[in-house]
């Protein structure tokens, strides 16, 4: 490793100890009461304008502190640096002291970026519909700031299913305008500036002419939405009076069994067939706004097949067409 490199790995996580020490004074110094001595209202305004940051840190700051006095592993972890602050900040959403080991284990094996994921999936496991329904309900919010450029950003929260209805309706606009994904991508905007167009266009419009689809999977091991968010059974059944239920069966070795027509565009069927076992795009990743391609293409096989078929998202999709034209 370079200079540079080993100076930036030093100073993180130097960084991940001041955090932590700065979470556990804060937490200190709100029980201690001397911000009150000093005529506030709360400890968190006090370290808000002596510290001059923003209100909201100053408060989850003592929120993150006050969890981890009753996660001593998760504070040793911490200390030792084999977890990040940015995972024991996680960890505080969800950790009790009953189930500190458990969810410590998992914040040790897998990426920051997926942490959130695993624990949502362990707690489905562990926990009763009933609870985890409660607790979501409960976290359901939606706050907005203006930016000092002038912009408003919002922050929301909802349960799997409800926040599947808003992307899936979010996505279908973007799906609907199809001008940005059929040309060179610097020429339009990004998929983010598309999806923000789009919240607009839904929202105002009260989401007329706009059809959606929610993908729910319920295998035996759990449910989910595609992107493997979990849901509970007890959601799913709230749903399912209203749904359209088909089964996708697989075979020894949970591969989706086929599925073939001759028509252009691929069925229902074939369509959740070639999502099951593609997964993403199959060139870049992707799990943002997938199509079905041909390969052959339709103009060469005359049929529709999943064999012939590969999950590519928009942009790959125009971008191979384009190349092969």
């Amino acid at each position: 490793m370079g200079e540079i490199g080993t100076r930036l790995l030093n100073v993180g996580w130097d960084a991940n100890d001041h955090q932590a020490q700065a979470v556990h004074l804060a937490a200190a110094f709100a029980e201690s009461g001397e911000w009150a001595l000093d005529g506030y209202a709360t400890a968190g305004r006090w370290i808000a304008d002596h510290l001059d940051i923003a209100l909201r840190t100053a408060n989850e700051w003592i929120r993150v502190g006050r969890a981890l006095v009753d996660l001593p592993a998760t504070t040793q972890a911490l200390r030792e640096q084999t977890i990040s602050f940015s995972k024991a900040k996680e960890l505080t959403r969800s950790a009790t002291p009953e189930n500190e080991a458990d969810l410590l284990a998992i914040a040790q094996t897998v990426p920051a970026a997926r942490l959130g994921m695993e624990i949502a999936a362990w707690l489905g496991r562990n926990e009763t519909d009933d609870v985890i329904d409660a607790k979501q309900h409960q976290s359901r919010s939606l706050t907005w700031r203006t930016e000092p450029d002038g912009t408003v950003s919002f922050f929301g929260r909802l349960a799997p299913i409800e926040a599947g209805k808003v992307i899936a309706a979010i996505d279908a606009n973007v799906m609907a305008q199809g001008h940005s994904l059929r040309e060179v991508r610097l020429e339009w905007p990004s998929l983010a500036q598309q999806r923000a167009d789009a919240v607009v266009a839904v929202t105002t419009s009260g989401g007329a002419n706009i059809n959606t689809e929610v993908i729910l999977h319920v295998r035996g091991d759990g449910s989910s939405l595609y992107d493997g968010t979990p849901v509970t059974e007890s959601a799913v059944a709230n749903v399912i009076g209203e749904s359209f239920v088909r089964l996708l069966i697989h075979d020894a070795d949970r591969r989706p069994i086929n599925a073939s027509a001759k028509q252009r565009h691929p069925t229902a069927r074939q369509k959740r067939v070639v999502k099951e076992r593609d997964r993403a795009c199959v060139d870049c990743g992707s799990t943002d706004l997938l199509e079905y391609d041909h390969v052959p293409d339709f103009a060469e096989s005359g049929h529709t097949v999943v064999d012939e078929l590969e999950l590519r998202c928009a942009i790959c999709h125009a971008f191979r067409h384009k190349q092969a034209g």
